[in-house]
């Protein structure tokens, strides 16, 4: 009885490795190539259970998902003679298992690959443009170029390339202190002409500004001095009626406005008592006191 259990368990044992060995799991970001005694024989990109016959055939997976390939930094020289350190990096995605089987293997063996081809293309796009170009006018133009002269160069190695990027595109560190200077002395040269131009404006506006105000004050001193004229004009006409009404009143009322004038807190007249100036202050008529 023990051995009848015992030849039991293992032949359970044995089918469980054989079912083991038989059955594998596509993901839904996976497709796999079957392979029969290392030679293919399919393409499973359907997700779910798949069996093999055990020892005979096996599967090699490959990842659905757009995949990264980072290449390494490498110095290019633009059409306007500048060297550059350009880094990048692509995105691709595998198309066909069995020719990427055939061509690559692995997933490993992309950067061996692609690599070369993606910094061939590099090169060639980058070398016939310029600085300024790659840096900010046509940098998303150029990268889709790139991806388009890596996808005709690997087209027969079962992958698409989707992107390509460019991280940084720099002048050699030996470059860069003298370009920066040059930048900087540009920028100065700017300011200062700006700086020139504002002054200038500046100085226009204010000889504008003064010259209206001395325009304004002559208009208005004309003005003032033309009333003011009027002014004393039509008091001297009413000055002129009042004195042909009453003579006696006019002289009274033009000494007062003497006396408010000339005779001041603090002010000292030496004068004759008899004197014109005072006669109305000596005598209510306004006659002057007989010479004794």
């Amino acid at each position: 009885m023990r051995a009848l259990l015992s030849g039991l368990a293992v032949i359970l044992g044995l089918a469980a490795a054989g079912a083991y060995l038989s059955f594998y799991v596509v993901h839904q970001n996976e497709q796999a190539l079957l392979l029969a005694v290392g030679k293919p024989i399919g393409v499973i990109d359907q997700p779910g259970l798949h069996w093999k016959i055990p020892l005979y055939q096996t599967v090699e997976f490959f990842d659905k998902r757009i995949l990264d390939l980072d290449t390494k930094p490498q110095e290019i020289t633009a059409s306007d003679q500048k060297r550059l350190i350009v880094d990048a990096f692509a995105r691709y995605r595998i198309t066909d298992p069995l020719k990427f089987f055939q061509t690559i293997q692995n997933e490993s063996g992309v950067r061996r690959t692609l690599g070369p081809i993606m910094d061939s293309a590099m090169r060639r796009v980058l070398g016939g443009t310029t600085f300024q170009e790659l840096v900010r006018d046509k940098r998303e133009y150029l990268m889709k170029r790139i991806a388009k002269q890596v996808n005709e160069e690997g087209k027969d190695l079962g992958l698409e390339v989707v992107d390509v990027r460019i991280k940084r595109a720099d002048l050699p560190p030996q470059n860069s202190k003298s370009v920066f200077d040059r930048m900087r002395a540009e920028r100065q040269r700017e300011a200062a002409e700006w700086r020139a131009q504002g002054t200038g404006e500046a100085n226009r506006i204010r000889a504008t500004a003064d010259r209206e105000a001395t325009v304004i004050k002559a208009e208005a001193t004309r003005k003032s001095d033309v009333m003011r004229g009027e002014g004393e004009g039509e008091r001297n006409q009413i000055f002129a009626e009042a004195y042909g009404r009453d003579v006696d009143f006019f002289r009274f009322y033009r000494n007062m406005q003497a006396y408010e004038t000339g005779i001041k807190p603090g002010t000292r007249m030496i004068l004759s008592p008899d004197s014109e100036f005072l006669k109305y202050l000596t005598s209510p008529t306004g006659a002057a006191r007989p010479k004794q």
